[in-house]
């Protein structure tokens, strides 16, 4: 089901920012400036801002950047920042007879994602406590079909709204999109970006559902590097194995490029130790994959995005 929804032009509301560095808003901290950035005021002045923009413009979505590698460089084009602007989320309703009941929850995509998972909890609905554990936005979470502790964000879509480059809004459903581990791409290449969804989840106690929520932040307290700057997992688990289990068998651990080093505690995270540059960075990426592959022979695959031009 496609059903498009036109804007109509408008006055543009939001914030327009130029040569806005990129180290503000990305979990690495660090990466050089965009050429613009656009805060926009709400769903419908972003649709307008797209309406606006050349056919040829670059236009890169970020919400909290936790899973974004910004070259030194900096990017040309358009950036566009969603978490705090893009942030409405609702209990979603649906009738049951005459009897509206709640199914699930609606989100915008700049909602943080452990967000949803307290707001489902508050509601009654169970189901949702793993996006506790995933530190992104909605919009990232449906970008990559991002998932821990053996759920996925796809799992729960109902449907998703999307933009596209004319501004128009389109209703879509998951049968729309190819689905996988770690990727959702809508079927046909048509070049559209999330700006919400409907999450269904079941019935609940939420009172349990909190208690699920604190021991999966406890856990990932104990095993990552929260103390550090770091865009969460960087390489996908290859099938049947773990990125960070080959990682430290590689003797990879603690190593570093510049201020960029391959975590102690956890293998599949680099973290910013105070002085990293974007290239530093990228180096280790290129070091670890290298490293794994004469060792083992497997091609680790990155999870992290990375955009811009070197410096």
């Amino acid at each position: 089901m496609n059903m498009a929804l036109a804007v109509a032009p408008a006055p543009l509301r939001g914030a327009m920012l130029k040569n806005e560095p990129m180290n503000r808003h990305t979990s690495w901290r660090v990466g050089g400036a965009a050429e613009f950035a656009y805060i926009p005021a709400d769903m419908a002045d972003l649709a307008n801002f797209l309406q606006s923009l050349p056919a040829a413009e670059p236009v890169y979505f970020v919400g909290l950047g936790s899973n974004l590698l910004v070259r030194d460089g900096g990017v040309h084009g358009t950036v566009i920042l969603l978490h705090g602007a893009l942030n409405q989320i609702s209990p979603w309703h649906e009738k049951n007879g005459s009897n509206p009941q709640v199914a699930g929850i609606y989100a915008e995509v700049g909602v943080a994602s452990p967000k949803v998972a307290r707001f489902a909890a508050l509601n009654n609905l169970q189901g949702a406590e793993f996006l506790a554990g995933i530190p992104g936005t909605v919009g990232g979470a449906l970008a990559m079909n991002a998932g821990c502790y053996g759920a996925e964000t796809w799992g729960a879509v109902a449907e998703v709204l999307t933009v596209d480059r004319n501004g128009e809004l389109h209703r879509r459903l998951p049968q729309e999109y190819s689905l996988g581990y770690r990727h959702a791409a809508l079927k046909g290449g048509a070049e559209e970006w999330f700006v919400a969804a409907w999450l269904r989840f079941a019935k609940g106690d939420g009172t349990a559902s909190r208690v699920k929520i604190k021991e999966l932040l406890e856990k990932r307290v104990a095993s990552q590097p929260l103390n550090l700057p770091n865009a969460g997992s960087v390489f996908r688990n290859p099938p049947g194995d773990f990125a960070a289990r080959l990682i430290e068998a590689s003797g990879l651990k603690g190593t570093r490029v510049g201020g960029a080093e391959v975590s102690q505690k956890h293998a599949n995270f680099i973290v910013n130790t105070g002085n990293a540059t974007a290239g530093d960075i990228e180096s280790l990426i290129t070091k670890v994959q290298d490293t794994v592959m004469e060792k083992h022979g497997v091609a680790l695959v990155r999870e992290v995005r990375i955009i811009g031009e070197a410096a």
